[in-house]
């Protein structure tokens, strides 16, 4: 259900909420021929992200992103190469923020949120996707659910956020592009902001939760947020 308090500590996802992953197109419309295959890896990628979890598996996300990668490569019947696999790698590590990232968080910083970020990838050493991408000042800490060998949306990964500020799982809001986030957010006990990117939309099913902000673009969404602070 959705809160009546104002969250204190906003809790991003990064991988197609702040960094645009259609940089990865061209990839995929040389390789297959078809540019849409794009999100049929993608789902493949999160599906298996997940099934590891329920199994409890753990192989880093840019392990099995290249997995996943070579799955729908066999599936299609196409051959990938070294230099495939390599250009891929490269894609994924340099990707860049969306258009409407810095001024949403510029906005969010100026009215006095704590800025965090949550990212089923591996960490890394800097310069990271995120100090590639020009968005890493705006957080004070980033956190990889490699720490628990768990990946969103189990409840381990937000807990572990909390346990880390010392705050309240109902003090964060977990911004995202992927209700299947903000719905393990909000049952850990956050408050959720969906963000509907292309390619995402609303579950109408019985018992999912819906989420406490919703907006097609990520200055519109923390607006919201920001205006519920004030009431």
């Amino acid at each position: 259900m959705p809160s009546n308090l104002s969250p204190s500590i906003i809790v991003f996802d990064v991988n197609e909420t702040l960094l645009d992953i259609d940089t990865l197109t061209p990839l995929f419309a040389r390789l297959f021929d078809n540019e849409n295959i794009l999100r049929e890896w993608f789902a493949q990628l999160v599906l298996y992200s997940q099934a590891m979890t329920l199994s409890s598996l753990y192989t880093s996300f840019g392990e099995l992103g290249v997995g996943a990668l070579q799955m729908t490569a066999d599936i299609h019947q196409v051959t990938l190469t070294d230099d495939d696999i390599q250009e891929f790698k490269t894609r994924m590590g340099n990707m860049p923020a969306h258009p409407d990232a810095a001024p949403a968080l510029t906005k969010l910083r100026a009215a006095g949120f704590r800025l965090v970020t949550l990212t089923n990838s591996a960490s890394s050493t800097s310069p990271t996707p995120l100090e590639k991408a020009g968005l890493s000042e705006f957080f004070e800490q980033s956190f990889s659910v490699e720490t628990v060998a768990k990946f969103k949306p189990a409840p381990e990964t937000y807990q572990m956020v909390a346990n880390e500020l010392s705050v309240e799982m109902s003090d964060m809001c977990l911004v995202a592009s992927h209700l299947w986030d903000t719905i393990g957010a909000q049952a850990a006990g956050c408050q959720g902001a969906f963000l509907t990117r292309p390619y995402n939309a609303m579950l109408p099913a019985p018992n999912v939760p819906t989420p406490n902000f919703i907006a097609s673009d990520l200055v519109t969404l923390v607006e919201q947020i920001i205006s519920k602070k004030k009431k």
